[in-house]
């Protein structure tokens, strides 16, 4: 894609949608962290579920310590990898305790110091509680990077760098919400709903998949 593309292929999604939001709930930076760990390998509408009774006991680091894992295990236990996902948010509430005053620091390094917070989620975390312009590739986004052309990479850092530099204002800070919610909804992984999509004709991937014989009759 070339440079008018591009503003164009974010100009219609922000058109559709002018006000993205992440679809995990949280009611502060804290809780926000929590559920980006725990999305890991599992779907935002299942986390939610498990989340909901934990975050209205929940609300600080220090809460989760006086929880315990065994007691977030019981929360969380529907969701996958639950045992180590557990084990990490306790470490990272004693960390956020010890070494930020129970706060939830506003440096992608200082997060990624911290237990199970990799690239994607301190990226997630600086973007929607710290308004900061960064870009979370998880599978959505790598995936559409890659098939429309926006951002092609082997690896989910090199996708992130690519739209670094590749998307313009006044798009940056909502730009991986759009990718995500289109990835989700529209550009599915085993099959592209191409004929709802609304960049389809600016999209690099061939060919495009023709609507189900229901949907055009």
């Amino acid at each position: 894609m070339n440079k008018a593309d591009i503003f164009e292929f974010f100009r219609r999604l922000a058109e559709a949608n002018p006000h993205p939001e992440t679809e995990l709930e949280s009611g502060n930076t804290y809780q926000l962290l929590v559920a980006v760990v725990l999305s890991a390998q599992a779907t935002d509408a299942g986390v939610n579920k498990a989340t909901r009774r934990l975050f209205a006991e929940v609300t600080t680091p220090a809460q989760m310590l006086a929880l315990g894992e065994a007691g977030l295990k019981e929360h969380i236990k529907t969701i996958g990898l639950f045992n180590a996902k557990a084990k990490n948010v306790i470490a990272l509430s004693q960390a956020l305790v010890d070494r930020h005053g129970g706060e939830v620091p506003a440096d992608r390094d200082a997060l990624e110091a911290l237990a199970g917070v990799g690239r994607k989620t301190a990226n997630v975390v600086m973007n929607v509680a710290f308004g900061v312009e960064t870009f979370a590739v998880d599978t959505h986004l790598f995936r559409l990077g890659n098939r429309t052309g926006l951002a092609k990479g082997k690896t989910p850092l090199v996708v992130e760098l690519k739209l670094e530099k590749a998307v313009p204002q006044p798009f940056r800070l909502h730009a991986h919400h759009w990718l995500i919610l289109h990835g989700r909804y529209v550009c599915k992984a085993r099959r592209p709903e191409c004929w709802r999509c609304a960049v389809a004709d600016l999209c690099a991937y061939k060919p495009k998949t023709p609507a189900p014989a229901a949907s055009r009759a």
